[in-house]
């Protein structure tokens, strides 16, 4: 495999066994001992799928040669940080630096409403902090991200921008690390199945770059912001706990109000969107019928304990036309 490459060769076999799992494993961490040398690599790690892979991947590759570095930017999900935290210092005993940058990244978004423009001022100042966090190490050159195949062909079709192929500076210092770019999504679980990752890692629901921001669409607000994390933990918990098997589910909160009742007095709050998809290599999605049931209940808990909310909607939109998110 060309590791230099944005082309992923039309006669590559797809990932689906453990054998060719690690024959890649194989040969990405042959390539990484060679590209790093014995220099060192900073991570971006989300705490999400791909980038934990690679975290494995390059704990296999250069063992401490890798710095990893977890940004808190005001946009995970509900509990996303303490986890990462839990899961990568303490339980596989990484190095990690811990950065709350949530004031920083929320005041740069006040007022943009553009997504793609939301999209590169995460990815520009996600940059910025990991130049910061170097400028305090030694001997830091290398970059390391989680991007794949998708990632890639969406932003050069531009379908939208990804902040870990379009959005980077052009006075970026380092050189990249991207060991599973060419993979899709579904590749790139059972890499991380034979690497030991543990399941409720391997399988955890997929979460972009910018996070709650593309999917609290518009123009970002706290308030906003805060009802779509409650929203959608109450969402995830609900289909977990029903046993579903379905690749991925979320809300949205976007940035219109709709008119309701709440106490016998007018209500003007946000309406919640629960988008729930299943694909094997995002490049195309069905919707999942719900039981009727859990609708209901979801629906009750949010307009019960979410403030800000008075409606509920299931989206039914496949992709395409619709993209998994919303912007």
């Amino acid at each position: 495999m060309d590791f230099t490459s944005n082309h992923r060769p039309d006669d590559m076999a797809r990932i689906n066994t453990p054998e060719l799992a690690q024959a890649f494993i194989d040969e990405a961490v042959a390539y990484t001992r060679e590209q790093v040398g014995d220099g060192k690599v900073l991570l971006a790690l989300s705490g999400g799928v791909d980038s934990s892979v690679v975290a494995a991947l390059l704990i296999k590759a250069l063992g401490k040669q890798l710095v990893c570095v977890h940004v808190n930017h005001g946009l995970m999900r509900k509990g996303e940080s303490e986890q990462v935290i839990e899961v990568f210092r303490n339980q596989m005993g990484a190095e990690l630096i811990y950065v709350d940058a949530t004031d920083r990244f929320l005041d740069l978004l006040a007022g943009v409403a553009d997504p793609e423009a939301k999209r590169h001022i995460i990815g520009e100042e996600f940059i910025k902090v990991f130049d910061e966090e170097a400028a305090k190490l030694e001997g830091i050159g290398f970059l390391g991200q989680g991007t794949i195949y998708p990632d890639i062909l969406e932003s050069e079709a531009g379908v939208k921008a990804h902040h870990n192929v379009g959005g980077l500076p052009a006075e970026l210092n380092w050189e990249l690390v991207e060991p599973v770019k060419l993979l899709f999504k579904d590749e790139v679980r059972v890499v991380g199945k034979q690497l030991g990752l543990p399941d409720n890692m391997v399988y955890r629901q997929p979460f972009p770059g910018p996070g709650l921001g593309v999917r609290c669409t518009g123009a970002i607000t706290r308030d906003r912001l805060a009802a779509l994390r409650e929203a959608d933990a109450i969402v995830r918990e609900e289909i977990d706990a029903a046993g579903l098997d379905i690749w991925q589910y979320f809300c949205v909160v976007p940035d219109y109000r709709a008119t309701g009742v709440r106490d016998g007095k007018r209500a003007f709050e946000w309406p919640c969107i629960i988008r729930c998809i299943n694909t094997v290599d995002v490049m195309t999605a069905e919707v999942p019928e719900l039981d009727w049931a859990l609708l209901k209940k979801m629906t009750k808990r949010i307009l019960d304990e979410v403030p800000g909310i008075c409606r509920v909607a299931y989206e039914l939109s496949p992709k395409p036309i619709a993209t998994v998110e919303w912007e």
